[in-house]
């Protein structure tokens, strides 16, 4: 069994082993699809060619099919306002879309808050910061219940006053504004003083889409217990650790499958690996026989 590893060099023994892409795949692509739906953002304003029309509450795709912020739709019904048929349309298109693909998702794929959380990570590991303070991950439920509460109460979107990944969104489109400050105060709060606070135990709307995809299709797998060396990178870069342990060190009656409705479907426990105990597959794999530690 080999000795726990810092989470500074999280990472390096798959890197080693086998190879940079294999080591950095879904990273790299989770990048390339933030990026990518920023400049399908940014293709209407720049070369006149309208790919995404609006921003990451409310936008249509080509100019036809309309997507809209599950949360948002959810602020306006509280608050007493009836949305357009084509918001709640698009808000089916995006609930329906995310039930059935993977947990979280957009948090890890589309997110563009994510870059920064991600960073945030990065340099604590590479820091050794240490964690200051612990909120229960369970707090994010309890603020979507008070936004959606306080919509109802004030007759207002209530999130929207405070919403970063909105800001960081009309800061790629729109260039550098006043509520950037949001941006950076995520950034501090992740790099400071909780470990993945936002994302983790904060974000509304990575609670929405949890409670979204919480019975959706794919889903990350443990291939073999036997093969995990305890050597904790899986852990050091999840930014739900928590939902590691059931399928990785549980019981034999224990799904080898993250079903948690938190994980993020990111990738990077697989990315980290150098024993290749992860891989992405589907909730149904779950009828098959765990090889447990021994």
């Amino acid at each position: 069994m080999a000795a726990v590893n810092s989470p500074k060099t999280a990472g390096l023994e798959a890197r080693q082993t086998l190879g940079w892409w294999r080591a950095y795949r879904f990273l790299i692509l989770r990048r390339f699809s933030q990026l990518g739906i920023i400049l399908m953002f940014l293709s209407g304003p720049f070369w006149n060619v309208w790919i995404l029309k609006g921003n990451y509450s409310g936008s249509t795709l080509l100019e036809t099919l309309p997507m809209s912020d599950p949360l948002i739709t959810l602020e306006s019904l509280a608050a007493g306002y009836l949305p357009s048929w084509q918001t709640l349309l698009g808000a089916a298109i995006i609930v329906l879309f995310y039930a059935v693909i993977a947990s979280k998702a957009f948090c890890s794929w589309v997110c563009p808050l994510n870059m920064v959380t991600d960073l945030a990570a990065w340099l604590r590991r590479k820091l050794g910061i240490r964690s200051s303070a612990k909120l229960p991950r369970h707090t994010r439920y309890v603020l979507l219940a008070i936004i959606l509460l306080g919509s109802a109460a004030s007759g207002t979107l209530v999130w929207e006053w405070l919403n970063p990944v909105a800001a960081l969104g009309r800061a790629f489109v729109f260039g550098l504004g006043a509520t950037l400050w949001l941006v950076l105060a995520v950034f501090l709060l992740d790099l400071w003083v909780v470990e993945h606070g936002w994302c983790g135990h904060l974000c509304p709307i990575g609670a929405t889409y949890a409670l979204i995809g919480s019975k959706s299709i794919l889903r990350v797998n443990v291939i073999d217990r036997k093969r995990c060396d305890r050597c904790m990178d899986c852990y050091h870069v999840c930014p739900e650790p928590q939902v590691l342990r059931k399928p990785l060190h549980g019981e034999t009656s224990d799904s080898p499958i993250v079903l948690s409705k938190d994980c993020i479907s990111c990738g990077r426990c697989i990315d980290v690996c150098a024993e290749k105990v992860f891989a992405f597959g589907t909730r149904f794999q779950g009828n098959i026989r765990v090889k447990n530690l021994s």
